[in-house]
């Protein structure tokens, strides 16, 4: 089979995801990964696809014993998707700290009323320290996923904060009217 195409993959997200706000974070998700494509070189399409296809199942088998993500990657394996790409999925609970940083940042633009707009790294780190404040979010695992990368904490969050910026409408984190 050829690679999957953002189309694609995007009408497989909406064959599996009813609700919004998880339609929304994978569009996030998928806006970071672009970016570190674009960053590093890769291919762009295919770390996209992966970002929109990364939580599939989570809606309909959210235990993350029996359920998530086991269930989307029997459907990317019967459809052929990429050992890469499946593989990018069943460890993306780790996979480049983007999974939980660009939901922490979408947090972010929700409190703000310029939303993404204007955001700087400073302020995520800030809220970053309150743990009151997205209380889900589980931030070892944006530390260790920011490690991992190797790269700088302030240029990783403003390469998401960017990234997602692109999409602020889309992702319903544009400024307030």
């Amino acid at each position: 089979m050829a690679e999957p195409t953002r189309v694609e993959a995007w009408d497989l997200v909406c064959e599996w995801i009813e609700s919004d706000s998880l339609q929304k974070h994978v569009l996030g998700v998928e806006a970071a990964m672009r970016a570190y494509a674009q960053r590093d070189g890769d291919d762009e399409e295919k770390w996209a696809v992966t970002g929109l296809v990364h939580d599939l199942d989570y809606e309909r088998y959210p235990d993350p014993d029996t359920g998530h993500p086991r269930y989307a990657l029997k459907e990317l394996e019967a459809r052929d998707y990429p050992p890469d790409v499946i593989g990018a999925v069943a460890g993306h609970a780790e996979y480049l700290g983007v999974h939980e940083l660009s939901g922490f940042i979408a947090a972010c633009s929700r409190v703000r009323p310029t939303g993404l707009e204007g955001m700087k790294p400073k302020s995520v780190r800030k809220k970053l320290k309150q743990p009151s404040f997205a209380a889900k979010v589980d931030r070892e695992q944006i530390a260790r996923g920011i490690e991992e990368l190797g790269v700088d904490e302030g240029e990783h969050i403003q390469l998401i904060i960017d990234a997602m910026a692109q999409n602020a409408a889309e992702l319903g984190l544009a400024a307030q009217q």
